[in-house]
């Protein structure tokens, strides 16, 4: 099987648009910019506790991070303010460019699935909510190796629950953290470039970088077509 025909993607920011969530944290820290920076702690301290040899549910990084930020604000919040939260991680709506790109890519045979940090019963509940899970064949997690990405055992997952070398996969994500751990990992990258998102010029980038997830299956086409 050509690996250019397994494609992985990432779920937060990549497929669900997570800026959905803007109103609750105006509304609650009184600011949109409040959601960059706590979606930045997220990330940063799940990496965080990968490298410290610790591990807790995506879910429960998130709340903590919530709370951190709002009290970097001088805001208390509420065990009901932080639930707000979670609620919306999972109901987060698909990027406008979603469905269609996998459309394509579904009828051209391509094999998908994720890879997310979210939890199991999480990223269940995040691709059913958004109207996108029946796309995937698979929706693996970072539970069940215990460590976030970019560790290398996350993405090691996938090959070995598929039956196939890393060679075999293309990452598809709008982080390039994300992108970057998988290409170390052995599969080919995809980098889409959603606004407010660049490359780290510091690494080599993949061979496909775009704006949007449509542009992204539309260049993974161009390279099957040619192969």
């Amino acid at each position: 099987m050509s690996g250019r025909r397994i494609l992985v993607f990432d779920v937060n920011e990549t497929l669900l648009d997570v800026a959905a969530l803007s109103p609750l944290f105006k509304q609650v820290l009184g600011s949109d910019a409040a959601l960059n920076d706590w979606f930045t702690n997220v990330v940063l301290y799940s990496q965080t506790l990968t490298l410290a040899g610790e591990y807790m549910e995506f879910g429960q990084v998130a709340r903590a991070a919530f709370e951190m930020t709002a009290r970097a604000r001088g805001i208390s919040v509420t065990t009901s303010d932080a639930d707000g939260v979670l609620r919306g991680l999972v109901t987060l709506p698909a990027h406008a460019d979603v469905k269609p790109a996998l459309d394509r890519l579904r009828a051209a045979g391509f094999r998908l699935v994720t890879l997310t940090n979210s939890a199991p019963a999480a990223v269940e509940q995040q691709l059913t909510n958004a109207g996108i899970r029946d796309y995937f064949e698979r929706a693996f997690s970072v539970g069940a190796v215990r460590k976030f990405k970019p560790a290398p055992e996350v993405y090691a997952i996938v090959p070995k629950e598929l039956g196939v070398p890393a060679s075999q996969l293309r990452m598809i994500a709008a982080h390039p953290w994300d992108v970057l751990g998988a290409m170390r990992a052995g599969y080919s990258g995809a980098f889409v470039a959603r606004p407010g998102k660049s490359w780290f010029t510091a690494a080599p980038p993949p061979d496909i970088v775009r704006d949007s997830l449509t542009d992204v299956a539309v260049s993974i086409l161009e390279i099957d077509a040619r192969t």
